[in-house]
């Protein structure tokens, strides 16, 4: 079980982060009126665990399942070459493809914005959605460009010194789902 860093608080709790899921799938299914052509695309890793989680709701207020898959942008990053070498993750398009789809991106943490505009590049070149939306689970501020989140699990200001960590039971062997505000020397990943 991963050690939660010194100095890390606790900001979301498990029930916290469920509530705000349920809360995102109401309001895309609002916004959408229903789910006939929506389509949900996780930007790896704990976005694509998040887009499952949101499926899931859909699918117990609807009544209808939808499409869900994984959009990896690793290759769209303005920043390959200032960064060590990543590795890619998986695309995965559902059958239905995206052109005419209301395309919800997933994604844990919404910060300088360059993830949401390597994930549109990179959704450019799959197709040609109808409409393209956001939802995070933590929108922690500081943007670089002018993107924001159309669904918000949780605002949380920060000062850039500052890091969000988002543990999933799916992908970081956790016990319990939590959101940890710490230090950026403490809990660099």
């Amino acid at each position: 079980m991963p050690v939660i860093p010194q100095g890390a608080r606790p900001v979301l709790d498990e029930a916290d982060i469920s509530r705000a899921l349920t809360r995102i799938a109401h309001e895309i299914l609002e916004r959408a009126k229903g789910a006939e052509d929506v389509m949900l695309l996780g930007i790896p890793t704990r976005g694509t665990f998040l887009a499952d989680r949101l499926a899931a709701r859909i699918a117990d207020v609807e009544g209808t399942t939808v499409p869900v898959g994984s959009l990896d942008v690793t290759m769209y990053r303005d920043d390959l070459r200032l960064k060590p070498a990543r590795a890619l993750e998986r695309t995965e398009i559902p059958d239905e493809g995206v052109d005419g789809r209301l395309i919800v991106l997933v994604d844990d943490v919404l910060y300088s914005g360059r993830t949401i505009r390597a994930a549109l590049d990179a959704l450019n070149d799959l197709g040609r959605p109808r409409a393209v939306q956001l939802a995070v689970l933590v929108d922690r501020g500081h943007r670089e460009l002018p993107i924001r989140a159309d669904y918000v699990g949780k605002n949380l200001p920060t000062s850039q010194r500052e890091s969000v960590k988002v543990r999933l039971r799916e992908h970081d062997g956790v016990e319990h789902d939590a959101v940890y505000l710490g230090i950026e020397s403490e809990t660099a990943i």
